[in-house]
């Protein structure tokens, strides 16, 4: 099985032992169990402020194993949250909750949202769409253009309305009601610039990840089903149509598990290719992911998509996930030009 063959510290190796084995006993984890049990709501935030310390190396590993457990589209969003805020405005008093989980908080980027607001003069107005992870957020931090903001996910001046997605994930369209001065500014032009980009593509990888994670159980399923389903006397892994159609599979997972770990590394060396490796791997898990859901759909027949497994539900995420990456003109652009 294709497995994100990242350079690994012995405490990040442990990091993913702990999260499988915790996941092993907990399939469908919540935010509880994430933060006290895992302790992973401070895992992007630096130790001082009671956080792990980690960087996108860390959230590759994590978002790979919360994927298949369907617990990856909010915590993503808090951590990158986190890691901005705590970049913007070290020591801030927020800090110490969020490592623990006692709050929550989602950011607002063009990588985590469907449409963003306006900012103008630091007020807000107009309507976040598809939020990810804003639905239970006690903060937002909002990073649009050339600012950064902080603001409260207060009902009287946040307007939820809370939307169930088909993969089964709760994203928030927010409408904005604030006045000058509701909104903590925490960085504006070129600073706030580079800490928005580092943020989305921290999120695109992180994404990739988790779809890597999504697609290697869907395979995992799949074999398991080839070797157990019996048709004409005999398995149907035996089957060489199906035993190609596996091999198209795990093809079509290896090539988009490398070019997601060139990703990742390029998000955390912050190197000059960074933005050509985040967009090769999202145009990568893109296909990948189709590739990989609609074969193991077709594998288990009529089961594929009912509710009796689990595998419609992975392939639904993983769509989703493909969703988010925003059209494939735009990524192959910023392919191009980040070339130039």
């Amino acid at each position: 099985m294709a497995d994100l063959d990242l350079p690994l510290r012995n405490e990040q190796q442990m990091l993913r032992d702990s999260v499988q084995r915790f996941l092993a006993d907990n399939p469908r984890p919540g935010w509880r169990d994430l933060a006290e049990s895992l302790g992973l709501a401070g895992l992007a935030l630096p130790e001082s402020d009671g956080g792990f310390g980690g960087g996108i190396v860390d959230i590759a590993i994590v978002m790979a194993e919360l994927g298949p457990a369907f617990a990856g589209a909010d915590w993503l969003s808090h951590v990158a949250a986190t890691a901005v805020l705590a970049r913007a405005a070290p020591g801030h008093p927020a800090l110490a909750d969020l490592a623990e989980g006692r709050q929550r908080i989602a950011i607002i980027c063009t990588a985590s949202t469907a449409a963003m607001p306006i900012v103008e003069a630091g007020v807000i107005r107009g309507t976040a769409t598809l939020a990810a992870g804003a639905a239970e957020a006690d903060l937002l931090l909002l990073a649009s253009d050339d600012v950064v903001l902080l603001v409260a996910a207060d009902g009287g001046k946040v307007e939820q309305r809370h939307r169930i997605m088909h993969d089964g994930s709760v994203s928030a369209d927010l409408a904005f009601t604030l006045k000058s001065g509701d909104a903590a500014q925490l960085a504006s032009g070129i600073a706030a610039r580079v800490l928005i980009d580092h943020a989305n593509d921290l999120i695109l990888a992180g994404r990739c990840a988790e779809a890597v994670g999504l697609m290697q159980k869907m395979i995992a399923d799949s074999v398991d089903y080839l070797g157990q389903r019996q048709q004409f006397g005999t398995a149907i892994g035996r089957f060489q149509a199906l035993r190609h159609r596996a091999a198209d599979m795990q093809l079509a997972l290896m090539k988009a598990a490398a070019l997601t770990e060139t990703a990742i590394l390029a998000v955390d060396q912050d190197s000059g290719d960074r933005a050509q490796a985040v967009s090769a791997a999202c145009i990568e898990v893109g296909d990948a992911v189709r590739i990989v859901g609609e074969s193991a759909v077709q594998i288990h027949g009529a089961m594929g998509l009912t509710e009796e497994l689990s595998l419609g539900g992975h392939f639904k995420r993983a769509l989703a996930i493909a969703a988010g990456f925003g059209p494939r003109g735009a990524l192959l652009t910023r392919f191009v030009e980040a070339g130039v």
